[in-house]
This record gives C-alpha cells, structure tokens and sequence, in this order.
C-alpha cells in the first residue's frame, strides 16, 4: 500500500475513534463509527487475497448491521426526549438497542461469530488493530451510557461471551482465532462489570490491550500464525519463547503476572455487590481459557521437537523485525500486580 495513504487511512481511524471518545451528540458518535469502519477496511484488505476479501464483506456486514441499529435508538432516543445529548439518561427500550448495538461492535456473544472468522483472515497487524484499538469507541460509549445500561442484559452478554470465549478457544491451532477467542472472553469480563464499576471497566480495557499488544509483537516478530509454528521458536529466537510463556499466562490471568490483577478487582467487585453465584461461573469458564494458554505455553517453551543436527540453535538466517517497545511492554505485562492497592484507589 502506498505509504501516503496508508497514513490517511491510519489518520481517520484515530480521529474517528477520538471523535466517539470525546463527543457529546449522538448524531457525532454515529458518524464517528461510520468513519471508522470505512478506514478500517482497507486495513484489513492491505495483503489482497480472497480470504481477506471475504473478512473484510464480513466485517462491513457486521458494522453496517451494528451501526443501523445504534442509528435506529439514537432517533427513537430523539423521538422520545427530543435531544441529541449522551449524557441525558435513555428510555428503557432505547437502553437495550444500543446496547445490542454496541455489544455487536465488541463482538459479545451472541454477536460473536464475527470476530474469530475475521481475525483468521487478515494479516497480524490488521488483527492487532481489530482486537485493541477498535475496541475503544464502542467501550467509551457503553461508559458513558452505564447508569441506564440493563444490568440483566449486560451480565446475561457477560457470561455468555466468557463460555464461549473459552469454549471456542479449546480445540483451535490459528493463532488468530485463538486471540479471537481470547478478546471475546475479556470483552465478557469487561462487560460484567461495566453495571456495577465502569471505571473498572476501562482499567480492564487498558489491561486487555497492553497484552494483546505485547502478544501480537511477538507473533509479528516470528511471523507465526500456527500453533506448529509457534513450536519452532525455542531454537530460532529463545528469549523471546520465555516472554511469550510470561504474557500468555498473564492473558490467562495466573496469579503473579499482571492479567490476573482486573480479574482479582472484577471479582471483589462482584462478591461486594452480593453477586455470588456469577463470579465463580465466570471462575470456572476463565479456567477453559487458561488451558488453552497453557498449552501454547507448553508447545512454545516446554517441548524440544526431535532434531536430526547436533546444532540445536538455528541460525537466524531471515532479517528480524525491529520491535522498539517489546522490553517495557513485557516488564509491563508481567509485573503490574504490585500497583493494583494504587489502581484501585484510582476507581
């Protein structure tokens, strides 16, 4: 892609996501999603090949149907109270479209099918940018809109999209369905506790893409997209085996590394709203998510394939990719635990 445009299009996905972000009319916040969704396929179709073509169909279906939907609630919000503001509170009905709406722009399940099929077909860097940054508009709107949120809704999307997310992950080899996979889960502990503290929500948020951040490097560095070729990397790149071993566990929210921090809050969270029953499913359904972590972990770090050389390092014969900031998003993705008395004060 020419560069000039490629920096256009990179432009407009900024800007339209800081236009839903700091916006206060409704009619913007559309707008905003419009312009978005149109910089961000030429992203996804940057290696042109069928499979991205059709990723692509399937994305600007999604969105569409997504944004038609928040369009129809803005104007029956506009029918009923006959302003454009956000921060004036929604009727019930108007409530649950958008919600619909932005659950479908997440990818919470039952919106889900979307998101693994897309992220399949498209490069790592298009999948990054799907699974993190477009992740911010329909997040700060859901904030913005959390007082009049329908709470049995948002936890019936929550628990459905931690099952599925985990679930859906268990039997995959793509690395890119398994991040999918992954997002939907997240996405689902994001969205149970965006009733009770939003705040905590975002915190969440921040977390979620500094590892799948950190995560996506590494594949790009590798340029691996299968779990077979993720085994290979113990005798090309061996520091880099150990790292990935660090941030997967800490996607899967194992205790001492940094992604078991907003899950721990989310929970206290919960059990001091007096929902019980609904932080140990979601518990339970996290753990399906960590198997399928660990056994990444297991191919990458803990398995030497049989070899027919008696060199075992290989030599590092195509030129590695520069990633600048991989050792501050590592130590970040492994050591945030200690800060969360500080984080949580912030809420």
């Amino acid at each position: 892609m020419n560069p000039m445009i490629l920096t256009m299009i990179m432009l407009t996905i900024v800007l339209s996501t800081t236009i839903v972000m700091t916006t206060s009319h409704w009619l913007m916040v559309w707008i905003g999603f419009e312009m978005n969704m149109l910089a961000m396929i030429p992203i996804m179709m940057k290696k042109y090949n069928p499979r991205s073509m059709e990723a692509s169909t399937k994305y600007l279906l999604t969105q569409a149907t997504a944004s038609m939907l928040l369009m129809l609630a803005i104007t029956m919000n506009l029918i009923y109270s006959g302003q454009w503001s956000i921060t004036k509170p929604l009727t019930p009905m108007t409530s649950i479209i958008m919600t619909l709406a932005l659950a479908m722009k997440l990818g919470l399940s039952p919106f889900h099918f979307w998101v693994p099929e897309i992220a399949q077909g498209i490069k790592l860097t298009s999948g990054l940018i799907m699974l993190t940054w477009q992740k911010l508009a329909p997040m700060s709107i859901l904030y913005q809109m959390s007082p009049t949120i329908n709470s049995n809704l948002m936890l019936t999307m929550s628990i459905l999209s931690i099952a599925v997310g985990g679930w859906g992950g268990l039997n995959q080899t793509q690395l890119r369905k398994i991040m999918a996979y992954s997002s939907i889960a997240h996405m689902g502990w994001m969205a149970a506790i965006m009733v009770y503290n939003p705040t905590m929500a975002l915190l969440s948020l921040t977390i979620y893409i500094l590892l799948t951040t950190t995560t996506f490097i590494m594949l790009i560095m590798n340029s691996s997209t299968t779990t077979l070729s993720l085994s290979h990397m113990w005798n090309k790149t061996p520091l880099i085996t150990t790292t990935i071993l660090m941030t997967l566990l800490s996607l899967g929210g194992l205790p001492p590394l940094s992604g078991f921090m907003p899950k721990w809050m989310i929970i206290q969270e919960l059990t001091k709203n007096n929902n019980i029953i609904m932080p140990i499913i979601m518990t339970m359904t996290a753990l399906l998510n960590l198997y399928f972590y660990m056994r990444l972990t297991y191919s990458t770090s803990l398995t030497m394939l049989p070899s027919t050389n008696n060199m075992k390092i290989k030599w590092q014969l195509t030129p590695t990719k520069p990633m600048t900031l991989l050792p501050p998003l590592v130590i970040l993705s492994a050591l945030i635990l200690p800060l969360s008395p500080i984080l949580a004060l912030l809420e």
